[in-house]
């Protein structure tokens, strides 16, 4: 195990089209879900040059207006110039109506154990969830401060620090470690598009200067790790200046999976996350992995631990629990494994009840999976997340004596 390299993660803006799509789909979500908690959706969009493609399969005994959420989202965002206009954009959508299986409607939290232990994996999906001891959230730092600098490129925009930039921008940090801890910040790269009309009026030195004053040096400012003068920073280190969004590239639903999770320091599922119930595991698997995982850490019964669930149909439980802590565990990996079996309860009703999936958008007026969709769906400081609470450290404790 490599114990000294950089490693670099990439996060993006709400505004770029891959994250526009998951946001869509998950508006879709949080829609039928506040009208009808019990509501089973799957959705899915893809966006180019002035069109916009949704496929949504749902049964509900809510209705929803597609397009019109959609192009709310597409507005919110701040695509409403003529190079991606929410108001005039083409949306097409095939949508289908199915209806509901009587034994998927059920409330979670009135099941006796018997009741939760009926209801199977509809989906096949092996998931992992990770927590290590690089951030004060337990995330890596990469991913960390990679989201760190996305949300301030919005918030520059947004606040008009920097209004000639467009909604669609990414960033990239790499960190180098020594003995698998972050030593120093390698490398900072933000590629920020312009929106059409400052094409030729804002010059590449203005950007720079502004870049760093308005995003990397607040963004920054109270972590512990800083730029140092060998610190490689680059401010769109291609010749061009970009327009961007879905006037130049396509988006799609689910393409953005590591940004999702853990920015690829660690293994993720590979399926989508965004557009999905929470009756769907390999979404909420995801998030009982990551739950799991970061308690183990809390405890201090590792500085690493990745946890993996494998599910196949027709199973309640996961088919295989597996600890991996990188050689930093407190006790045998193997050993591990059973106190997170004996501790959490990965069956899907379970994990439904004890994060109260389905309630979430109404407990968050209407929009929480939108929400996550953006700036990770783990490690998150700005929305009360059940699964990133550290409740179940005095159980661990208790059970590993």
């Amino acid at each position: 195990m490599k114990k000294d390299f950089v490693f670099i993660s990439e996060s993006v803006t709400e505004g770029h089209p891959d994250k526009l799509c998951d946001q869509i789909s998950d508006a879709i979500v949080d829609h039928f879900l506040l009208l009808d908690p019990y509501s089973r959706v799957r959705a899915e969009c893809a966006v180019a040059t002035s069109i916009l493609f949704i496929a949504a399969r749902f049964a509900s005994e809510a209705k929803a207006d597609i397009a019109a959420l959609a192009r709310k989202v597409i507005s919110q965002v701040g695509y409403t110039k003529p190079d991606f206009d929410a108001r005039t954009c083409s949306i097409l959508t095939s949508l289908q109506e199915y209806p509901m299986e009587a034994d998927l409607y059920f409330n979670e939290e009135r099941l006796s154990d018997a009741d939760i232990d009926r209801i199977k994996a509809r989906q096949q999906a092996t998931i992992f969830g990770f927590a290590c001891r690089q951030t004060p959230v337990l995330m890596p730092l990469p991913i960390w401060l990679a989201h760190k600098l996305a949300r301030q490129i919005m918030a520059a925009r947004n606040q008009k620090l920097l209004p000639y930039i467009s909604p669609d921008a990414k960033s990239l940090v790499g960190v180098e470690y020594h003995q698998r801890r972050p030593y120093r910040l390698h490398s900072l790269t933000l590629v920020i598009s312009l929106s059409q009309e400052a094409l030729g009026r804002v010059s590449r030195p203005r950007l720079e200067e502004e870049v760093r004053e308005a995003i990397i040096a607040p963004a920054l400012a109270e972590e512990e790790i800083q730029p140092d003068p060998h610190t490689l920073i680059f401010v769109n280190p291609l010749e061009n200046l970009l327009v961007g969004g879905p006037a130049v590239h396509s988006g799609l639903t689910g393409r953005k999976n590591a940004t999702d999770t853990y920015g690829e320091y660690a293994r993720h599922s590979g399926n989508a996350l965004s557009g999905k119930d929470p009756l769907r595991i390999d979404r909420i698997g995801a998030y009982a992995a990551r739950y799991a995982a970061k308690n183990v850490v809390a405890a201090g019964l590792a500085e690493e631990c990745e946890v993996q669930l494998s599910y196949a149909i027709g199973l309640t439980r996961p088919a295989s629990v597996q600890v991996e802590t990188f050689g930093t565990g407190r006790l045998a990996d193997d050993h591990l494994a059973e106190l997170v079996e004996q501790v959490f309860d990965f069956r899907p009703a379970a994990i439904m009840r004890d994060f109260h999936l389905r309630h979430l958008p109404a407990k968050h007026k209407g929009s929480f999976y939108r929400r996550l969709a953006a700036y990770g769906q783990v490690g998150r400081t700005d929305l009360d997340l059940p699964w990133e609470a550290t409740d179940k450290v005095e159980a661990l404790l208790a059970r590993a004596g």
